[in-house]
């Protein structure tokens, strides 16, 4: 990975998404000639010097002190993640790039068990790049089987951008696939060399148009919480809650879990799926034979 272009980059877009009056700068008539806030305002707001923050932004600066990488996350609005992110790639203290072990792409029996036991919730576990590492099978009805896919097809990635049938699953399709996108970038600075995620990025660029566009917006997102507005083939409409839970001593895994409140459409939508998914895995009843007397 580029880390001084990927840094330019960056820096740019998050430039490029403030105005004036979200840093509380006075507004003027002047016509701007750059979307956003201007280099000078950036490096006003962050306390540094014009040239210093040109020459970041130019990929010159490949360091900064932990100081000044928090002052300009503050003077570029940035969550959580970006600050993370901008961390990344400018402390001394990473030398770059994050710090992670090896990947795994193999699911403790007893966090497979926790998910089976979960009848009445969909749980799946993600790895880097999306990949579907294991799911219940209630998530399999829900979704799709990744588990009986191969290569990037089983990248959750994949299915969203690539899969026409995801298009009329997501009720707010555009909004979850520029999340997708941008938990792509963030895995992609986890994991700068993996040519897995390497491929299926360059096929995603190749073959979805909005991917690229999104990918060029080099957003960053940390999926922790929230609500999922699904249109399931069986049930219909579903409005699911999610849940990220870290897997303990496996950084690079993701467990996700699924709900619906108590009483609502949606939770009553998942008994009739829980229920039609017994009915399509239950094995056949051979006939029975009548025993002479």
């Amino acid at each position: 990975m580029d880390t001084a272009g990927t840094l330019t980059d960056f820096l740019r877009s998050a430039r490029a998404r403030l105005a004036p009056g979200d840093v509380g700068l006075p507004l003027n008539r002047t016509v701007r000639r750059v979307p956003g806030l201007r280099r000078d305002e950036v490096a006003g707001i962050a306390g540094v010097s014009v040239d210093y923050y040109a020459r970041m932004e130019q990929g010159r600066v490949t360091q900064a002190s932990d100081a000044v990488i928090n002052s300009l996350s503050v003077a570029l609005r940035m969550n959580e993640t970006e600050r993370t992110y901008l961390f990344t790639l400018l402390s001394a203290s990473t030398g770059g790039r994050l710090d992670v072990r090896g990947r795994t792409s193999t699911v403790r029996a007893p966090l497979q068990g926790i998910m089976d036991s979960l009848t009445g919730s969909p749980a799946f576990v993600l790895g880097p790049g999306m990949q579907v590492l294991a799911m219940n099978s209630l998530a399999v009805a829900l979704m799709a089987d990744f588990g009986a896919r191969t290569g990037h097809r089983r990248s959750l990635a994949h299915w969203t951008f690539l899969d026409p049938s995801a298009r009329s699953y997501y009720q707010d399709w555009d909004l979850i696939a520029a999340d997708v996108a941008a938990i792509l970038r963030r895995d992609t600075l986890r994991h700068p060399h993996d040519p897995a995620m390497t491929m299926l990025i360059k096929e995603l660029m190749e073959q979805s148009p909005e991917f690229e566009a999104m990918w060029a917006e080099h957003r960053v997102y940390e999926c922790t919480f929230g609500i999922k507005r699904l249109v399931h083939p069986v049930v219909g409409r579903i409005d699911v809650d999610f849940e990220n839970f870290a897997v303990a001593g496996e950084p690079d895994q993701e467990l996700f879990v699924y709900s619906a409140p108590v009483g609502s459409p949606s939770a009553d939508a998942l008994s009739i799926l829980a229920a039609w998914n017994v009915q399509q895995t239950r094995p056949a009843r051979s006939p029975e034979t009548t025993v002479a007397g």
